[in-house]
């Protein structure tokens, strides 16, 4: 059982930066996929990126080149650097883990989420 927990949301202005943290319970946090999505109200859940066990990392077309995810497992902890933010980011931003290298099936846990808001 793996337990989720983001942090790191807020308000900034477009073309700042954000760091959402991603702090997972339990001893075998190394083992994970671990990635991030979010979600607009009214709108379907969408991949943002994602980080494997063996650090292989992927991410979706829109935010390539801006955001850049991390782990550290020392800490238990991913990471989703978000820079050079535009409005159009703005969503509540959720963790996921799976204990799988193929980060595109489904996931077993998720965090709560977190709202990021971007203003224009």
């Amino acid at each position: 059982q793996v337990q989720l927990v983001e942090s790191g949301g807020g308000l900034v202005q477009a073309g700042g930066s954000l760091r959402l943290s991603c702090a997972a319970s339990g001893p075998t946090f190394s083992s994970y996929t671990i990635s991030w999505f979010r979600q607009v109200p009214g709108k379907e859940r969408e991949f943002v990126a994602a980080i494997t066990y063996i650090g292989d990392t992927y991410y979706a077309d829109s935010v390539k080149g801006r955001f850049t995810i991390s782990r550290d497992n020392a800490r238990n902890t991913a990471y989703l650097q978000m820079n050079t933010l535009k409005p159009e980011d703005t969503a509540v931003y959720y963790c996921a883990a799976r204990r799988a290298l193929d980060y595109t099936g489904p996931y077993s846990y998720w965090g709560q989420g977190t709202q990021v808001t971007v203003s224009s």
